[in-house]
């Protein structure tokens, strides 16, 4: 049976702080960036993927380190376990080719 997978969403003000993020989560856990864009207003959001068990500690340390930024705030965040196959296959939270050499 494949392990199941897990979705996480930071979104911050700024971007100093989702780089910081960014960096803490690939660090923290074993996932993968899948996607990251300009949200709205001066933020920015990162997804990740990766093992249930990888995906939450690695988003504490991306929370911990956009809070820890300096002018870095964290707007919002979630973390979606085992999401169904049409949520993946309609957002862009798929692996892609792009990403395929730094999966973990």
């Amino acid at each position: 049976m494949p392990q199941q997978e897990a979705v996480g969403v930071i979104q911050t003000l700024g971007f100093p702080s989702i780089l910081a993020a960014a960096d803490a989560m690939v660090k923290g856990g074993r996932v993968t960036i899948v996607f990251f864009d300009k949200a709205e207003s001066g933020q920015f959001m990162v997804v990740i993927r990766g093992g249930i068990s990888e995906v939450k500690p690695a988003m504490e340390d991306g929370l911990a380190a956009a809070e820890n930024t300096f002018g870095g705030k964290v707007m919002t965040h979630y973390i979606v376990p085992n999401p169904p196959d049409n949520i993946v296959a309609v957002l862009p939270i798929e692996y892609s080719d792009k990403v395929a050499e730094f999966r973990s």
